[in-house]
């Protein structure tokens, strides 16, 4: 936080404002406080992002946070009703495009230890840090040349998606089965992100994925999770979810499920579909075969669906008012090299998309 600050002040930030979540202190809340309050939020926490948005600032996010694992233990019922240090006003003001943001990635001995677990602690931490800068590609002789050139090969995939105007994917491959509706007006989009002002910024860092906005309506099958869940701190693995007409009545999970039911029982549309995505093999984060822990970076070794919001900025006008709305955005990991995903057409052709992370298109 104090390298980001320097560096902000650096390049002409008028005041950069850090805020700290502790997720220690979020676990002395799921144990101590009286369940019947944990989904309060104090007002001043949205009025804070809103704020943010109308000055027109930038955000930057540190992840993980909370730490993958510092809720093991924890009832993950109760862990389910507190979404912090998520806030609902943050979806907004994503859809505003009134901020240029980012989420980073930034190694911490707890976080290297879970995911490095057969190393001593000093080893962890420094294969962790190792991968962070390979991944980020800030092992390349001009790391923003690089994110460049990744960003132009997203985007043509985007731009090759879009032009199909599927009418459906479909994904197959063990314990997945599942049928993904669109919007005819859905477009698909990658890496850079711009600003009403004109910013072009990448929201996330790594990023290897294309996505859009499904209908919410159209979701039908059961599919499996190739990655464990981060859920606010609590770990879902072995995650299984079935939908019919686009609500997930089953969630079932090795672990935590109770956690994203939690989770998915905020309001109507957080179990609904929001997102689905697309990540092909050519990135660098699937290719180490390490599973982070923390969503950023595992939904970009993967194609990934997020339950709630959707951006509504992936569809036009006329079917914006259709693109689902909740007070939550969680994405859960459903790619592999096993999985492939078929374009339905409006006609109901099948056509190729990947096989085995690979772009058929």
């Amino acid at each position: 936080m104090r390298a980001i600050t320097r560096s902000a002040y650096d390049r002409g930030a008028l005041f950069v404002d850090a805020i700290y979540y502790d997720g220690v202190l979020k676990r002395a809340r799921l144990e101590r406080a009286d369940p019947e309050t944990l989904d309060f939020v104090p007002a001043w926490y949205g009025e804070r992002v809103l704020a943010v948005g109308k000055e027109h600032g930038a955000r930057i996010s540190v992840q993980p946070n909370p730490e993958p694992g510092v809720l093991d233990g924890v009832d993950p019922l109760l862990a389910g009703r507190d979404g912090l240090p998520f806030v609902r006003e943050i979806l907004p003001v994503i859809d505003d495009r009134t901020t240029n943001w980012n989420v980073i990635a930034h190694p911490t001995q707890r976080w290297a230890e879970i995911v490095h677990p057969d190393l001593p602690p000093d080893e962890a931490l420094t294969r962790l840090e190792a991968d962070i800068v390979h991944i980020c590609r800030l092992d390349e002789p001009d790391p923003n040349a690089a994110w460049e050139q990744r960003g132009d090969e997203l985007e043509a995939a985007a731009a090759r998606l879009t032009e199909r105007g599927f009418d459906a994917l479909h994904f197959e491959g063990p314990g997945t089965d599942l049928t993904v509706g669109l919007f005819p007006t859905s477009t698909w989009a990658g890496a850079r992100a711009t600003t009403v002002d004109g910013i072009s910024h990448f929201a996330n860092l790594p990023t290897e994925e294309v996505w859009t906005a499904p209908d919410p309506q159209r979701v039908d099958g059961i599919v499996r999770s190739t990655k464990p869940l981060d859920v606010e701190g609590s770990l879902v693995r072995g995650l299984s979810v079935r939908f019919e007409g686009g609500r997930a009545v089953q969630i079932d999970a090795e672990t935590n499920a109770e956690a994203l039911r939690g989770r998915t029982s905020v309001d109507e549309g957080a179990s609904r579909l929001g997102e689905v995505a697309l990540v092909d093999r050519e990135g660098r984060i699937g290719r180490l075969d390490t599973v982070f822990l923390t969503t950023l970076i595992d939904e970009n070794a993967a194609s990934h669906l997020a339950l709630g919001n959707a951006y509504a900025n992936s569809v036009d006008e006329e079917d914006r008012p259709k693109v689902n709305r909740s007070a939550i955005h969680i994405d859960f990991m459903i790619g592999s090299d096993e999985i492939a995903v078929t374009g339905i057409t409006r006609e109901g052709d099948r056509v190729p998309v990947l096989r085995e992370g690979a772009w058929q298109i």
